[in-house]
């Protein structure tokens, strides 16, 4: 988790796409404010912040899959609410989001953040999605500057380590 005292690394030129479930709207709407809110601090322009709104958590991966894949986006913040009820539904619906999420950044290479939550209860969702630093959301898109801001800094260190000409290719031919 990161340090709400920790000041935000700032990106004013990132372009994000937050992928925003609909279901469960009063708490979802707020994690889409708390995600904002940290890339404001970041100093992302609004411009450079696309939100993608879907149906519901399991239709998550899918739109952070196809947002990555546009090239247009540094990063991907998933936002959703699963709110746990009395069937085997929960569990299953929070596993696939979970390992969508995660195999769509591992194929595209698009660094994406998990902040979809995962309660007992409607009260314990309104709690993790309020204001300040505590809400999930800021803390989700958070960490999509911090990767972003890994991502560049990886991106600039193999460039500087690329050798300006090709590396001689070993000889394959037969030995005497």
């Amino acid at each position: 988790m990161l340090d709400p005292r920790e000041r935000l690394v700032e990106v004013s030129d990132a372009r994000v796409a937050l992928v925003v479930s609909t279901y469960h709207g009063s708490v979802t709407g707020r994690l889409e404010r708390g995600a904002r809110a940290a890339l404001a601090e970041a100093r992302v322009r609004i411009e450079g912040i696309e939100t993608v709104q879907v149906p519901g958590a399991f239709e998550i991966p899918f739109a952070a899959r196809r947002a990555a894949v546009t090239g247009r986006f540094d990063a991907v913040v998933c936002l959703g609410c699963l709110i746990r009820g009395e069937t085997f539904h929960f569990e299953v619906l929070a596993a696939a989001v979970a390992q969508g999420v995660m195999m769509a950044a591992a194929e595209t290479g698009v660094p994406m953040t998990f902040g979809v939550l995962t309660t007992t209860t409607m009260e314990e969702a309104l709690e993790r999605a309020g204001d300040g630093s505590s809400n999930k959301g800021w803390e989700a898109a958070a960490a999509a500057v911090q990767l972003i801001a890994v991502t560049r800094r990886l991106a600039r260190r193999s460039r500087r380590s690329r050798p300006s000409h090709p590396a001689p290719r070993p000889h394959r031919g037969r030995r005497t």
